[in-house]
């Protein structure tokens, strides 16, 4: 198999990379070359897609399968779709389950209602520039396209930090605020099984939403899981919502995966992925993911820089703030 990146050294497009290259395919990206480095026998070509003639490096290739991984302005992932097509035999999308119009109702399938966002516009937020993706690419390809609104991506790699900061909290042992309950259920894919869900030949085109069930793990088996992996002395102190919400600490953020039964955007870990199971969607179990996350933030001791775009707020708890918020001894 032919397999063209656009990307490919950020997170997703590493993982999928990797995957390609563990299946022994034939791998080009297609990038900027400013950030990150690929697998010895991957070819690299380099482009701008943001400026005139950018996509001249793709002149004359033909692939099996392209990936795009673009979360800039959709006219951006417009022209690159228009140049490959005819060249390539399949095109898959990476989208983001942001694209839904809030409100968003818990247990939403892909039918629910997204942003309005044109196909050839400017670059917008993150919302915007991947519903008008989406539209680009189906403008193109129609619905042979293979769109996947991935939830909350985990794993080795993850260049926004929310498992890695529990990963670095916990290792730094002593009482943790555990935000409950521990039953809470979550819902997210690995990097790695996202990328073997766009390489499944057999997938067939559409939309789908590309993340784990909802309880797939919860926040009492992640966070134990992080304990296992770093073996931490770690105590998990177990707190209830009220005290952490009333006291202003925002959920995905300040306590990063968190997000509590009734606030507004739990829905970002209820979604319906029937369809993407039904399709052949495999979730690995989360010791898994942790663990290999682990493994990889002692190789590289840092969280990266996100490919491409500018850094986002760095997330986690002030030791303070979580302090504060510990409850007594007793």
């Amino acid at each position: 198999m032919r397999l063209l990146v656009l990307g490919g050294t950020g997170f997703v497009g590493g993982a999928t990379v990797g995957e390609a290259v563990r299946r022994g395919w034939s791998v080009t990206v297609f990038n900027r070359g400013r950030h990150g480095t690929v697998p010895a026998g991957v070819r690299r070509l380099r482009g701008d897609r943001t400026v005139p003639d950018g996509l001249a490096a793709l002149a004359g290739g033909e692939w099996d399968l392209a990936v795009d991984t673009w979360d800039g302005a959709p006219r951006v992932a417009r022209a690159s779709a228009r140049v490959l097509a005819g060249r390539v035999g399949r095109y898959a999308y990476v989208s983001s389950g942001s694209v839904y119009a809030e409100p968003v109702a818990p247990g939403s399938a892909e039918e629910a209602p997204v942003v309005d966002a044109a196909p050839d516009a400017d670059d917008a937020d993150y919302a915007a520039n991947k519903a008008g993706a989406e539209r680009a690419v189906r403008e193109v390809y129609g619905e042979s396209a293979l769109i996947a609104r991935a939830g909350l991506i985990l794993g080795p790699g993850e260049d926004i930090g929310r498992l890695p900061w529990w990963l670095h909290r916990i290792a730094r042992g002593g009482d943790v605020l555990a935000p409950g309950p521990a039953d809470l259920p979550l819902q997210y894919v690995d990097a790695r099984d996202l990328a073997t869900f766009l390489l499944d030949p057999v997938v067939p085109g559409g939309t789908y939403n590309v993340v784990s069930r909802t309880g797939h793990t919860t926040m009492g088996e992640l966070l134990a899981a992080c304990v296992a992996a770093t073996g931490s002395d770690a105590r998990l102190r177990w707190t209830d919502p009220e005290p952490i919400l009333a006291a202003g600490v925002v959920p995905w953020n300040d306590l990063p995966i968190w997000i509590p039964a009734g606030h507004p955007y739990r829905w970002l870990q209820e979604r319906d992925v029937s369809r993407a199971y039904a399709a052949g969607l495999a979730c690995r179990p989360v010791v898994d993911t942790v663990a290999d996350t682990w493994a990889w933030l002692r190789s590289v001791g840092t969280v990266p820089p996100r490919a491409g775009r500018p850094q986002r707020a760095a997330v986690g708890l002030d030791p303070a703030r979580e302090a504060a918020l510990l409850p007594a001894p007793r």
